[in-house]
């Protein structure tokens, strides 16, 4: 069954204004999280504007089809043959980091062609040094995530079993946080069990192509054993010491070093995203104990099973990837002794994020709050909860239910 693309504004936004722009367009991020269908989005504004069907050319390289065109020379060839200088080619390069030295290739045709250049890619490949070495200055990159809760529920919508009207957004808050926000599994109704197989290929396609056999891991049994402690401590400041005691702990050695390189490569094959720490008083950014979020919390439960009692940890991975979708610096705060969940900073603007599942004593509240209190600025500060009674104001903080806070326009 073919599904009808569903519009990703928020990525749009950036990409149309760079559409004939003399700069590469460079779509990165964990498999499966909708780049191939950005690219089709971009066809599809390019026919609206008239432009012809033999001006787009457009490959995927993940498929059979173009399995000969593993060499750059090769792959140079084939795309120099539907450029035609009179008029400008669009080039549509899908998954191109199978391609070795395709940076080479497409800055060569941005020198050499009348092209507008738009290509994909899912693992550290996308964000080396061959980049910057290659394409400096000619390139601007959008990094894709999974979909944030407002496209979530858009495809549900479009492809859920209610209507409109019949939408329960708290209910649908409960069912994201379950199954996550890679597209595909929200294009038909599906089994938790269904889902969380398919986040497992995924997971698996990552760990194993983009990591074990592009770095030649030679145990692979080990960086699952660092990707499985940063599942289950979402949320939780450790360092690289940490991780490598538990393993010691654990009756297998692993150099701290070798624990970097690890946590490295998770990162760039878009697993995990590191939340640096910063002192709001000494105004710096720590470089210890920092925490660690995934991409998104299927590939959390597809390895370890849901767990509800890890609701906390959840919000906040939810709420970080919000603000990172909405292209905010995030960090960890610390004020003294205390601890801020979130400090987000763009563009000279900053708010400040307190995350808590439920408030029900006068201790919990009045320690939510007051640390949020001792900062004394008057940019935007919030408590973010899950039960019902989350709305009001306190002493100028706004508390909001997650969901409220997701979809808010007001930040």
């Amino acid at each position: 069954m073919i599904y009808p693309i569903i519009e990703r504004p928020i990525y749009m936004k950036q990409l149309l204004p760079l559409i004939d722009q003399p700069l590469v367009k460079v779509l990165y991020g964990i498999r499966r999280c909708g780049k191939s269908s950005l690219l089709q989005l971009l066809i599809a504004e390019l026919q609206k504007r008239g432009v012809k069907a033999e001006q787009i050319v457009y490959y995927r390289f993940d498929s059979l089809k173009y399995a000969n065109l593993t060499s750059a020379p090769a792959l140079y060839e084939e795309l120099r043959s539907h450029i035609d200088q009179k008029e400008t080619t669009y080039l549509f390069l899908d998954e191109i980091q199978e391609v070795e030295d395709w940076e080479k290739v497409v800055n060569s045709l941005l020198i050499d062609g009348n092209v507008d250049i738009y290509v994909t890619g899912s693992n550290s490949r996308m964000m080396s040094s061959e980049i910057s070495t290659y394409l400096t200055g000619r390139y601007v990159s959008v990094c894709v995530k999974p979909l944030c809760f407002r496209e979530y529920l858009q495809f549900r919508k479009e492809y859920g079993q209610t209507s409109d009207n019949e939408l329960n957004i708290k209910a649908e808050l409960m069912r994201y946080l379950r199954t996550g926000g890679f597209p595909v599994l929200h294009l038909r109704e599906l089994t938790e069990e269904t889902a969380y197989t398919i986040v497992k290929d995924i997971y698996n396609s990552v760990i194993f192509t983009d990591i074990v056999k592009r770095s030649q891991i030679r145990k692979a049994d080990l960086l699952e054993r660092v990707v499985k402690y940063c599942f289950d401590n979402i949320g939780q400041t450790f360092s690289a010491s940490t991780l490598a005691k538990f393993m010691k702990s654990q009756k297998r050695s692993l150099e701290v070093e070798t624990v970097y390189s690890y946590l490295d490569k998770l990162e760039k094959a878009y697993i995990l995203q590191r939340c640096p720490r910063y002192d709001i008083r000494g105004k710096e950014h720590l470089k210890t104990q920092e925490k660690y979020y995934l991409s998104d919390l299927s590939l959390r439960h597809a390895l370890l099973g849901y767990d509800a009692s890890c609701m906390p940890a959840f919000m906040e991975n939810v709420i970080y990837n919000e603000l990172s979708v909405r292209g905010y610096n995030v960090y960890v705060g610390k004020q003294d002794n205390n601890e801020i969940d979130f400090i987000a900073s763009k563009a000279g603007n900053k708010l400040y994020v307190q995350v808590t599942y439920t408030i029900n004593s006068p201790e919990t509240e009045r320690r939510e709050y007051e640390r949020l209190l001792a900062i004394k600025d008057n940019y935007p500060k919030y408590v973010i909860r899950l039960d019902e009674g989350a709305a009001g104001n306190y002493q100028g903080i706004r508390t909001m239910h997650l969901a409220d806070f997701l979809l808010s326009r007001e930040y």
